[in-house]
């Protein structure tokens, strides 16, 4: 072989070298934990790496986000975040580590998101089902409910301000594995809520909504309902199936207010019972409400009852035209700050398993 051919295979052989490792320099990585295994939730894990020469870290995941991105140090600890998995499967990826052209991967695997089964809902007996909203589709409720929004204190000097699902990025109404979640919270030195009500109103039926309610003084969670066609209140008439303050923990209260009967005038009708775990464990508050009687229900006991006294009068029974259901979570005002609020419950939540609405078949 001539000079001249040597010549080309040592210049070929140089460009087939790692231009990016310094001659002679042997790099190691060292990753610990050598892999990553998390649940469906969103989640952050950390890997200790240590590598004798400057270092970079990264994923070619859009939900994998690995800091810091690079380093200097021979030792450093890198915090992996990792979004929640919204899909019903599995997904794999990986986080890199490179110094020059020496790679190290440490594999990253997250669970599905569960899927969720739609409940068999039994009837009460004599009636069918004609709505329900059992939270298993989305991130946030669907378009069979409207929010109102606005502060002002709604009539009861409320502290709150209501919000349509979200207020500077923060969502304060979230579905999340079959549950819908109020949540009122303190932004930016005001608090901020969720008032929404049904699109879809009923005359007579039997509705339910299976619920935990939040914990701390100051909050007042509702489920209730009022007229499609409202002009006044109290004539127009409202319906609580449940209610319950803070400072007041677990006494659950259903009641009705009409002209005749009304709080304004310390003249409602109302009923009230103990309910040890109300903001510990989901419990199902109902009402039956017919041309004969409002009934309000927790865990199928009857608790309160409200008879029309058919004198044709709505002054005191204004219940035959369609009302809508409403979900909200107050901070104080008259009542559910009556004995003051505590700022440090804060973010509150009012959690919302399903609600259904039966008519007589």
């Amino acid at each position: 072989m001539n000079l001249l051919s040597l010549l080309v295979l040592a210049l070929g052989f140089m460009s087939c070298s790692d231009d990016n490792n310094e001659p002679g320099t042997d790099i190691t990585i060292t990753c610990s934990p050598t892999e990553i295994n998390v649940e469906h939730e969103e989640e952050t894990a950390t890997i200790d790496v240590k590598v004798n020469r400057e270092w970079m870290v990264y994923s070619n995941e859009n939900w994998i986000t690995c800091t810091p991105s690079s380093s200097i140090n021979e030792t450093g600890t890198v915090t992996v975040a990792i979004s929640a998995n919204g899909f019903t499967s599995k997904r794999e990826g990986s986080v890199i580590v490179k110094s020059g052209n020496t790679r190290t991967i440490v594999p990253v695997s997250q669970e599905a998101k569960p899927e969720i089964i739609a409940p068999t809902i039994v009837p009460p007996e004599g009636y069918e089902l004609v709505w329900n909203d059992e939270f298993l589709e989305g991130d946030r409720p669907g378009n069979g409910w409207s929010y109102e929004t606005g502060g002002g204190g709604w009539g009861n000097n409320e502290l709150q301000t209501y919000v349509n699902c979200s207020k500077d990025g923060e969502q304060l109404a979230i579905v999340e594995d079959g549950v819908l979640n109020i949540i009122a919270k303190k932004i930016g030195g005001t608090v901020y809520s969720i008032r929404m009500n049904t699109v879809q109103s009923w005359t007579y039926g039997y509705f339910e909504a299976r619920l935990k309610l939040p914990a701390g003084k100051g909050t007042w969670p509702a489920f209730w309902m009022m007229p499609k066609d409202f002009k006044m209140w109290p004539d127009d008439g409202e319906i609580d199936i449940m209610e319950e303050v803070g400072y007041d923990p677990n006494v659950v209260v259903s009641t009705i207010h009409c002209k005749a009967y009304n709080h304004a005038s310390n003249t409602q009708k109302t009923g009230n019972k103990l309910i040890s775990t109300a903001q510990t464990e989901f419990h199902v508050y109902a009402l039956e409400w017919t041309k004969d009687f409002i009934k309000g229900y927790v865990d199928g006991e009857c608790y309160f009852s409200f008879d029309n006294d058919k004198a044709g009068d709505k002054n005191t029974w204004p219940f035959d035209v369609p009302f809508y259901l409403k979900l909200n979570l107050a901070w104080g005002g008259n009542w559910g700050g009556a004995q003051g609020v505590d700022e440090t419950v804060l973010p509150a939540t009012y959690s919302i398993d399903y609600v259904r609405v039966f008519q007589k078949k």
